[in-house]
């Protein structure tokens, strides 16, 4: 316990002190602050004149401030933050030897992969809760709107999903820097991993399904149901996909389903006033609960698997 500590503390001092936290840091904040204000402004505009609805706090989240809303600018670029972190954190010091030289000393392997892993989510957690407040603040002044206890309950849940979210892309970073020895080999492996869930997964996805499906289109609506099942199956496999949609739905209370499209039957046009209403943070936790159980659990074997493999590796002195 007492060797966790030590590498927790010298992890945690090395992030805050570091060039790259600080311009990665002011980065994110100053594009988050950008989205902040463009949605405050316009929110102010638009409701000048008119009562305030219900939820309007919100709208500094999912509302585009110019390209994109402040939950897709995360979504997008959130793992940029955990791959940045982690690249470098075993093979830079096994390359400098200090690597051997911290386990000469009566620390164990264990502590060094679990101080470093949890150095990193809770700057992670540092950060982002940061970002949110500042956001937050900025809202209250623009706007001059309160958000209700429902609404800081929504922030606080969609905080904590976007934690383990980039905790993940953290535990890949550190995975690929303990498989490769090269620093540039394992920032490059990173980013290919996430260049290949951002991009290659919507566009496999759909030429899969158009493949399966060749036939669908607005004359056989059974035909494209079934592709767009398909394609959102194969979706779902980005943890991107999984995280916009799980923070899309718990941010947005009028959102009541992950999918983007939804056919509507007989039954449910008759029973439509009954989901006339904005969901409950209850009833929208439970639509995306799968989604959230997945990220834990792919954040989990990740590291899992980052952790047997440093256990099982040799080190040398360089």
């Amino acid at each position: 316990m007492h060797g966790l500590k030590v590498i927790f503390k010298k992890e945690l001092a090395d992030h805050f002190s570091s060039y790259r936290f600080l311009i990665l840091f002011s980065l994110i904040c100053m594009v988050s602050l950008i989205i902040a204000y463009m949605v405050s402004m316009t929110i102010k505009n638009e409701m000048k004149d008119i009562a305030k609805p219900q939820f309007v706090f919100l709208m500094l989240f999912i509302s585009q401030g110019g390209l994109f809303s402040f939950v897709q600018f995360v979504a997008f670029f959130g793992p940029l933050i955990g791959l940045i972190m982690g690249f470098d954190l075993i093979n830079r010091e096994r390359n400098e030897g200090t690597l051997s030289r911290i386990l000469a000393q009566p620390i164990y392997r264990d502590a060094v992969i679990n101080g470093k892993f949890l150095a990193g989510v809770v700057t992670i957690s540092i950060m982002i809760a940061s970002i949110v407040l500042v956001i937050t603040g900025l809202g209250l002044i623009l706007m001059g709107v309160v958000p209700g206890i429902d609404e800081i309950l929504r922030i606080l849940v969609y905080m904590i999903i976007s934690i383990v979210y980039i905790s993940f892309w953290l535990g890949v970073a550190i995975l690929f820097s303990i498989i490769f020895r090269s620093v540039t080999t394992s920032a490059l492996a990173g980013l290919a991993v996430w260049i290949f869930f951002s991009f290659f997964v919507s566009l496999g996805a759909n030429i899969v399904a158009k493949a399966f499906v060749p036939d669908a289109g607005p004359d056989n609506l059974e035909a494209l149901l079934k592709q767009i099942t398909i394609q959102r199956a194969i979706s779902l496999s980005s943890p991107i996909i999984l995280y916009s949609d799980a923070t899309a739905t718990i941010v947005d209370p009028t959102k009541k389903t992950t999918r983007s499209f939804v056919f509507v039957g007989p039954f449910e046009k008759l029973s439509s006033e009954r989901f006339s209403g904005p969901l409950s943070l209850h009833q929208s936790l439970l639509i995306v609960l799968p989604y959230i159980i997945t990220l834990i659990a792919i954040t989990a074997i990740c590291f899992a698997i980052s952790y047997i493999v440093f256990m099982r590796q040799e080190i040398r002195s360089a």
